[in-house]
């Protein structure tokens, strides 16, 4: 597996990571305890050095899982997980008081098994907190060892510059797929003029890019796409077209779907590591293999005209969830 820089930040991973939100969470069960620790040590075997969690995964349970998983290979791979929600839980709303930043580091220690984070992402921006205090207190983490890298998510331009201003700011995971780009307006340009990395999550559309999902799939009742406007019957069936042409942009390239939405990420700048989820063995190789498909400019640019021409319907979030993304 090749490896990136996130940035200028000194930081290197493998330019495919493995998000594993959705072994715990998310989109319905739970996978069973040994078949994810199974999965993610796949993973490591095939190269894969970047992991990323989040307290609020579980809560709790994903980060113990990967701390679990990983303890054999701990120095040869980068944890990453994230801050900033009460009590770990995503309907209770924000917090990233200094305090609770530091608390939740503290448990993330032991739930990780490790005398150290990697990657210590705010989750979500919380407006009630300056974000010059935020990354005031992960510097205090980073002087103590505990952490070694600060990172963001879905923070806007303004406030990615106050953050990197007071603590360098070495990554920023936002949404960044072939059908979520608004990250290219600002967010972009703003990461390569400061040296920040990019981790986009959802790289595959929350799984729709990959061609098996259709107007048809039934989803289990606990998988939050239910309520999720960009998955309603109506916008599947839409939105299938884009699907299609990457199907037929993959058979001509001898890949996947998947793979083509994947390399298209990677071939748009060198310090962007999409973090794609899943809890299938094949499918953890399908995404491996998009690090070996060489989009030419040629097809760059086909692929650009193409997508342009397909207008995605249905929003990312229903309006309760969507999350503040500050400008």
């Amino acid at each position: 597996m090749k490896k990136r820089e996130l940035g200028t930040s000194g930081l290197k991973v493998s330019a495919i990571g493995l998000g594993c939100m959705g072994l715990s969470y998310g989109y319905g069960p739970a996978t069973d305890k040994q078949t994810a620790i199974a999965l993610i040590r796949s993973a490591v075997e095939r190269g894969v050095t970047f992991f990323d969690t989040a307290e609020a995964y579980g809560p709790f349970t994903n980060e113990a899982l990967l701390g679990e998983a990983l303890a054999p290979y701990r120095d040869h791979v980068v944890i990453a997980t994230k801050f900033g929600f009460k009590n770990g839980d995503v309907n209770l709303g924000l917090d990233s008081r200094p305090e609770h930043i530091r608390a939740v580091a503290e448990s993330a220690l032991k739930r990780l098994g490790t005398d150290r984070i990697d990657l210590f992402y705010q989750h979500r921006v919380d407006p009630q907190v300056p974000i010059e205090d935020v990354a005031g207190a992960v510097k205090d983490l980073i002087a103590e060892g505990k952490v070694k890298h600060f990172g963001l998510s879905e923070a806007g331009a303004q406030t990615i510059r106050r953050a990197h201003a007071i603590q360098p700011v070495a990554a920023l995971q936002s949404e960044y797929s072939l059908w979520w780009r608004e990250p290219e307006t600002d967010i972009l340009p703003t990461l390569e003029e400061l040296g920040i990395g990019f981790v986009p999550f959802s790289p595959l559309g929350k799984g729709f890019l990959t061609g098996t999902i259709s107007e048809n799939t039934t989803f289990d009742s606990t998988d939050f796409r239910n309520i999720v406007p960009r998955f309603a019957a109506e916008a599947r069936k839409a939105n299938q077209a884009l699907v299609d042409l990457l199907g037929e942009i993959a058979a001509q390239k001898k890949a996947t779907p998947a793979q083509i939405a994947l390399a298209w990420l990677l071939a748009q700048k060198p310090w962007i590591v999409p973090i794609p989820g899943t809890t299938k063995l094949h499918r953890l190789e399908e995404n491996l293999g998009a690090a070996d498909v060489d989009l030419t400019p040629g097809d760059l640019r086909d692929i650009e005209s193409a997508v342009s021409s397909i207008p995605v319907q249905g929003a990312r979030y229903p309006a309760h969830l969507q999350q503040r993304v500050d400008r």
